[in-house]
This record gives C-alpha cells, structure tokens and sequence, in this order.
C-alpha cells in the first residue's frame, strides 16, 4: 500500500501524505539506496521516450504505483523480461527491498522512481505506457481525508494521457468504499471503459496473479479483494 495521496479533485496542487521512512535500514539496504538506486532512478528529464530508459528495446512500458516492498513489480519483471517495468514509491524502506530483488534476481528491465508519481506519469510523452498498476493504494477511510486518494478526475485524466489507447489501468483494493469511488469515478471519464462483463471479472484477481504482503494480511483479516480493470478507448 503506498502512502502517496493526491489533493482535491478539481485542480489543487498535490502533496504527498504519509510516511517516507520507517526501520533503519540494514546495511547492505543502505548500501543499494546509495549505490544502486542511483543507477536506476528515473530523472523527470528522461521521460520524452520511457521505451529509451532500457538498455534494450522492451515491447511494453507498465507503470506501478506505490509498489510498497516491491514483490508484484519484482515478480511482474522475472516473468516478463521483454517489457520495461518503471515503479514508483515515495517509502525508501519499500525501496530498498526491491533494489534488493533486483540485485538479487538481476533484473534487467526495472526502473525506479522515489516520488510522487502523479508527477511522473505528467511528465510522461503521450500514448507511452501500455500498463499502469494501482494495486493496494491507501484508502485515507475518513470522509475528510478522501481528497487525499490517489484515484481522482486529475489522475484519470493523466493516466489516459499516458496511456496507448488499448492500455489498461489495472485496480486493487480490499475496502469497498474505495473500489466503488474509483469506479464511479472511470464511469464518469470518457476515455476510459470497464472491462467487466460478470462479476467474476472482477471478484477474480488477473491471470497469473499471486497475493502481495498486503493482500494476504487483507484476506487474513476476512476481507475480499476486488480488481477492477480500465481500458483506454
């Protein structure tokens, strides 16, 4: 679950809320946040061609959104060497622990940026994602805090903007009240449809699919996860 919020819905500046360090981190994690993150995050100068970020020419670019310790970004890229994986999250905690995979895994195609990513995805040339991943993100549960969700007409208007048409926002949460605002919120939107056609489109997690951290905590806890999938027309 990431900790990055977005401000109110009609044109406010953003901020971000929340934590961005929690542990110390262990040595060899202080050793890759200095040493290798350097290496691999992505400058908002590089965004023209996110294709060009890669040392080889990747079929797709997939965005993920508040990676939290990085497993489905990490596991997204092992199984898909040929696309380009940019993600993004503000905690340096998460950070680390997937610089740690990368290391260990030798992952090629993985990018990272420690920040806000709605300003990222601004930063994006039109059309160049094919995959934005918003799995887990806070809820901000009280009615004075929901401007600060991620999901809002701002975001959807970048996310469609980045987007190739035929592209895919791909949604996780397990509080109901969230899933239902990000719906009716990518309704509302003319560039987006809902790819759900029966309930099990969205009570089904995606093919090849395993639980994040998060998600097993959720299901322990008793509560059902829903993903929601958004099409770029």
């Amino acid at each position: 679950m990431t900790a990055a919020g977005e401000t109110a819905e009609a044109g406010q500046r953003r901020k971000l809320y929340g934590r961005s360090k929690g542990k110390q981190l262990r040595p060899h994690q202080s050793e890759l946040v200095r040493e290798l993150l350097p290496r691999l995050e992505v400058a908002m100068t590089e965004l023209a061609e996110p294709a060009r970020l890669f040392a080889f020419a990747p079929r797709e670019v997939h965005f993920e959104i508040g990676f939290g310790g990085g497993e489905h970004l990490a596991r997204r890229a092992q199984e898909a060497p040929d696309i380009g994986f940019i993600g993004c999250e503000p905690f340096v905690n998460g950070v680390a622990k997937l610089l740690a995979t990368i290391e260990q895994a030798r992952l090629s195609n993985v990018r990272v940026h420690m920040g806000d990513a709605l300003e990222l995805v601004g930063a994006l040339a039109p059309g160049s994602l094919q995959r934005i991943y918003v799995l887990y993100p806070d809820p901000w549960p009280k009615r004075r805090q929901r401007k600060r969700r991620l999901v809002g007409a701002n975001s959807i208007a970048a996310f469609a903007r980045a987007l190739a048409p035929g592209g895919e926002v791909r949604f996780a949460t397990d509080i109901d009240d969230y899933a239902g605002w990000t719906l009716k919120r990518f309704l509302e939107s003319p560039e987006f449809r809902w790819k759900a056609e029966v309930a099990d489109d969205w009570r089904r997690p995606w093919e090849g699919w395993s639980a994040t951290r998060y998600e097993a905590k959720a299901r322990a806890a008793g509560r059902a996860s829903v993903y929601l999938t958004f099409v770029r027309l």
